[in-house]
């Protein structure tokens, strides 16, 4: 099955999200590398990094994954906005490569009405430059599915293709399937037929091999919505049947499997239930 895990806090030094993950026994982790509201971010101490590093070794778990600033929108047609923008997704890519996070999970942009061609085309030039930059670079950018909210890019496979396909180190992208934004997108995943059917559209249009980690989280709004909102596994419009197909599907052994459902007060306490929910969909 998937290595299943949550997004996790770094309050108080990054090393910190791999003890809470360890507390509810996780397979996966996924992290911000700083603060995602803000722009600006003080250095990684190397010493931080290490002890992070270290941490992580010998947790014994088995998937890393960071995601990037909600700020960053290198799909802006506003020139100031998109590099500062490009700038933020490269120092992003520099973090993850100092704290030895093979993944980068990132929402494509946002055309801001100028269409989505124009879109897709800046998200990839700015990937471009940044792999131009980053020659050495050791962490991939995994674009995640949208929901279609507003002028976001991404809510149809054939927009992640297009984007990857206009990128030209294409080994060094990837894709992080979202269930509740695909399902908000239109795409069916609760029965057999509707997810066979999603999953084998992702795979002519994109390929599943480009699928390196899934979010799974349930959606309070119904399918089509193209509203962004996370529901606790099961209690949502997806159901259980929808993560039963996610789990039990062969082709997926492996590949980490990240919550991102809500938190309660304390800030961690229904991950458990979460995960205890996703195995007790798993057949024999």
């Amino acid at each position: 099955m998937l290595e299943l895990g949550a997004h996790m806090s770094i309050s108080g030094g990054h090393h910190l999200a791999v003890d809470r993950a360890l507390a509810d026994r996780m397979g996966a982790l996924q992290i911000f590398t700083k603060n995602q509201r803000q722009w600006k971010a003080a250095p990684i101490d190397p010493a931080a990094a290490e002890i992070f590093r270290d941490r992580w070794a010998g947790s014994g778990m088995t998937h890393l994954v960071a995601h990037d600033s909600y700020l960053i929108n290198v799909g802006s047609p506003d020139p100031e906005l998109w590099n500062k923008s490009r700038e933020a997704l490269q120092d992003e890519l520099l973090r993850c490569d100092l704290l030895g996070v093979p993944y980068l999970v990132s929402h494509p942009g946002a055309h801001m009405t100028e269409g989505v061609d124009a879109g897709v085309a800046r998200i990839a030039e700015a990937i471009n430059r940044i792999h131009d930059d980053l020659p050495d670079g050791a962490a991939m950018i995994l674009l995640e599915t949208t929901a279609g909210q507003g002028t976001v890019v991404g809510r149809t496979f054939e927009e992640l293709a297009a984007i990857i396909d206009k990128v030209d180190d294409k080994a060094r992208m990837g894709v992080c399937f979202d269930t509740c934004h695909a399902f908000a997108a239109g795409y069916e995943l609760r029965t057999p037929e509707g997810y066979a059917a999603t999953m084998q559209a992702f795979d002519d249009i994109v390929g599943l091999d480009r699928i390196k980690a899934f979010h799974l989280n349930d959606s309070k709004n119904p399918l089509g919505s193209r509203k962004d909102r996370h529901d606790h596994i099961g209690e949502g419009e997806i159901g259980p049947d929808a993560f039963a197909n996610i789990v039990n599907d062969p082709r997926f052994v492996g590949r980490a499997g990240i919550l991102e459902t809500p938190k309660d007060q304390d800030g961690d306490g229904n991950d458990s239930r979460n995960i205890a929910a996703l195995r007790a969909l798993l057949r024999a």
